[in-house]
């Protein structure tokens, strides 16, 4: 039975006795500080953390069962339940905190690689327009905090995406490579860029042997 609503200890006279955070078990990594880089600033205020930096800003809810104490230029995350379940919350603020302060302080990029003839992709205002081979282009909207380049030399099929929140920008990316994922044959579609895609062989590669 989970005993994340367990915040005492029993002393020897059978007596509980109050723990600060500090004193509860703690994640191997939710325990070591977020050290924010110059011109990042982070605070905590009405169940919210707010980070501000060179390449912008967000603000998420606090995580439950954790108090965060910033020190100077470090963030400390401590659990304020025993056990298991305080170390698993401590390490997830603490996760989300270093994301967060990330983002703020140099951003994220992703890059999508549209393979494919006649494959081609442009930014219309606040649009994605791909062309990917359907009988109709897919019009994308472009979530609010995040920048959508396409470089000139890429002739439209690369697709660069950057932004501070790295779960958005992984959610924006994801769908994008939805529309069209990489084919096992011939491997059209749209890719991260590196991405390795396993193709099978068609059925004249088969006969051939």
């Amino acid at each position: 039975m989970s005993d994340v609503h367990n915040t005492e200890k029993l002393g020897a006279d059978g007596a509980p006795i109050s723990l600060r955070p500090e004193q509860m078990r703690q994640s191997r990594v939710g325990k070591r500080p977020v050290v924010l880089p110059k011109g990042v600033t982070l605070s905590v205020a009405n169940g919210k953390i707010d980070v501000k930096g060179p390449k912008g800003s967000m603000s998420v809810p606090l995580t439950p069962n954790v108090k965060v104490k910033i020190e100077g230029a470090e963030v400390h995350v401590f659990p304020t339940v025993t056990g298991r379940d305080g170390a698993r919350f401590q390490g997830l603020a603490r996760s989300i905190i270093n994301g967060m302060v990330a983002g703020a302080a140099t951003g994220y990029v992703k890059t999508l690689q549209l393979v494919g003839t006649g494959y081609r992709a442009e930014v219309k205002g606040k649009i994605l327009n791909l062309a990917l081979g359907f009988s109709h282009p897919v019009n994308f909207p472009i979530p609010e905090g995040i920048k959508v380049e396409i470089p000139g030399d890429s002739k439209g099929t690369l697709i660069i995406l950057s932004g501070v929140d790295k779960s958005v920008m992984g959610q924006t990316a994801a769908k994008i490579r939805g529309f069209r994922p990489p084919e096992p044959y011939g491997g059209k579609g749209v890719r991260f860029q590196g991405e390795k895609v396993r193709e099978k062989a068609g059925k004249a590669a088969k006969g051939g042997k």
